[in-house]
């Protein structure tokens, strides 16, 4: 794996930066279409998992550690963290998402599915160590709100992890614009210091499926 630092991080977005949620008029997930894209997102989505329990380095975090994922879907990421020792707390605005999850990973225990937002997180003030949203931040309605709500419900020095794929053009048609281009990561890395955290942290992950993410430690 290749980790490449971004170099020259300011405090405020880079002016003329896309905005890093730049699908925040997806509609979501509901209904038979709903259903088969929950079923689908059940394969190839432990690279991107495994990534990010690196960068939360939950091998060296006490076990029953508290995590939030953010857009859970149906909910790989947050059983290969509770399989890592993680207590979490999936969240996802899709019943759909959530009723796959828990008939998926019903026999887990230290799992947990709660409807809701970004914006708006059912989880308690300082409840978690690690909060983290896994190729989902494009689509967030209000990238302040749910920076602040991730930081209410983090514990002091906890860590806020965001993976993106890495993609070429944001204004692409269908999947080719899910994902993030650099200035965008640098963006929403800057936009970080302004809701509790230290400024983010971009790295490239040139052998993880061309992945960027952001890390960003709560004061």
């Amino acid at each position: 794996m290749t980790d490449t630092p971004s170099p020259d991080l300011t405090a405020t977005p880079r002016e003329g930066a896309p905005p890093p949620n730049h699908h925040a008029s997806h509609p979501g997930f509901s209904g038979l279409g709903g259903l088969v894209a929950a079923l689908s997102f059940l394969s190839g989505r432990t690279h991107a998992a495994r990534l990010a329990i690196e960068l939360a380095e939950l091998s060296e975090l006490p076990a029953g550690v508290r995590l939030v994922d953010v857009g859970c879907g149906p909910g790989v990421a947050a059983q290969l963290a509770n399989a890592a020792g993680a207590q979490v707390i999936g969240v996802d605005p899709a019943a759909v998402m959530l009723r796959v999850a828990r008939t998926r990973w019903r026999t887990r225990e230290g799992l947990e599915w709660r409807r809701g937002a970004a914006e708006d997180l059912p989880v308690d003030d300082g409840w978690a160590r690690v909060v983290w949203s896994l190729s989902t931040v494009h689509h967030w309605h209000d990238v302040d709100r749910s920076l602040a709500e991730a930081r209410r419900v983090l514990a002091p020095g906890g860590r806020l992890v965001v993976t993106e794929r890495r993609i070429a053009d944001p204004r692409a048609q269908g999947a080719a614009g899910h994902g993030w281009r650099h200035e965008q990561a640098e963006a929403f890395a800057a936009l970080c210091a302004h809701h509790g955290f230290t400024p983010g942290t971009v790295r490239e992950h040139l052998g993880q499926g061309n992945v960027l993410s952001v890390t960003a430690d709560a004061h």
